[in-house]
């Protein structure tokens, strides 16, 4: 069976910030340009994305714990794909996704209009040699910032649910890759309803489409507090938690769904910060590729990067033979 699986942390500051120990920035980018090759030859009929928002294409006025796009364009955010730039989704087979994952008894969300941002966007850019159109998507949104968010329990019945779409393809033609994306711990400053001012509650219950001027507000505060983290002020964000981020590849790694299960958000937040809320899109993909089948997985790097706020990890994964 052709599936193959990549995960890996995101952050927009990327382009923005540079670590002051420059190897963990280079180990990170070697890591992507090792596995875009990978994709590159793979050549993916399918690419199946799990992947969170960041209140640039969901916000409050209407909260899925789960949606699939139908049809999808970048939100344009940090740079990532301008502005209703395409994601080429294959609509039959988006709709088939939908069907099947329904009839597994999992309530999902879809939409003709999503708007997919940097948490889809920025994995997509790095892996198809900067062409978000490159390969036929279908992106998955798993909300890991508005809460209350489903549980992990739940978020690994979507994944495998997805397995089994994945499943009834037929796999001699097909060549799928899993993606997840989001975390590992890092903590932005997203801003959360029940602290903010009116004014910033309305932004996070109908914000789309902001003006270049609030977009660049927004940004330059996330950051901002990179700079501060990584000077040490840990008043500004919770601090990168690599022992807790290293149990989690582990957890991974041994396919301990159990144990991510039994996750709760109160925890992750507590140790991995607003943004660790994110490791939902990894356990959505480990599920869906367990579910075809046990796999073996590769840790390409991991480093606590405090300028992208960001436990920054990239994993890879196959089925045994």
């Amino acid at each position: 069976m052709a599936v193959k699986l990549i995960c890996a942390s995101h952050s927009p500051l990327m382009e923005f910030a540079t670590p002051q120990e420059q190897y963990k920035e280079q180990a990170v980018r070697d890591a992507f340009a090792k596995l875009a090759i990978e994709v590159k030859a793979y050549d993916p009929t399918l690419i199946i994305s799990f992947g969170p928002d960041h209140f640039n294409g969901f916000f409050y006025d209407l909260m899925p714990s789960f949606c699939v796009g139908i049809r999808a364009t970048a939100a344009g955010d940090w740079d990532y794909g301008k502005d209703n730039d395409q994601i080429n989704v294959p609509e039959e087979k988006a709709l088939a996704l939908v069907r099947q994952v329904l009839d597994q008894g999992v309530d999902v969300a879809y939409s003709y209009r999503m708007q997919a941002d940097h948490g889809v966007t920025q994995p997509l850019h790095f892996l198809c040699e900067g062409q978000l159109d490159r390969y036929p998507t279908i992106p998955i949104f798993v909300n890991g910032a508005a809460a209350p968010m489903p549980t992990t329990k739940r978020t690994i019945a979507l994944g495998r649910a997805v397995g089994q779409f994945i499943q009834s393809l037929n796999l001699e033609n097909e060549r799928v890759l899993i993606l997840g994306t989001g975390g590992l711990s890092h903590d932005p400053p997203t801003p959360q309803m029940g602290s903010v001012p009116p004014e910033v509650e309305e932004f996070l219950i109908a914000g789309r489409n902001p003006t270049a001027e609030a977009r660049e507000a927004r940004q330059a505060k996330v950051i901002a507090v990179g700079q501060k983290l990584a000077a040490g002020d840990t008043s500004v964000s919770v601090p990168l938690n690599r022992d807790w981020d290293l149990a989690l590849l582990e957890k991974f790694e041994n396919a301990d769904f159990p144990a991510l299960e039994a996750m709760t958000e109160a925890e992750i937040r507590r140790d991995g910060g607003r943004g660790g809320q994110e490791v939902r899109a990894w356990m959505a993909a480990f599920a869906a590729l367990h579910e075809v089948g046990h796999y073996e997985m590769t840790t390409h790097c991991y480093e606590d990067i405090s300028e992208w706020i960001a436990g920054f990890g990239i994993v890879s994964a196959e089925l045994k033979a």
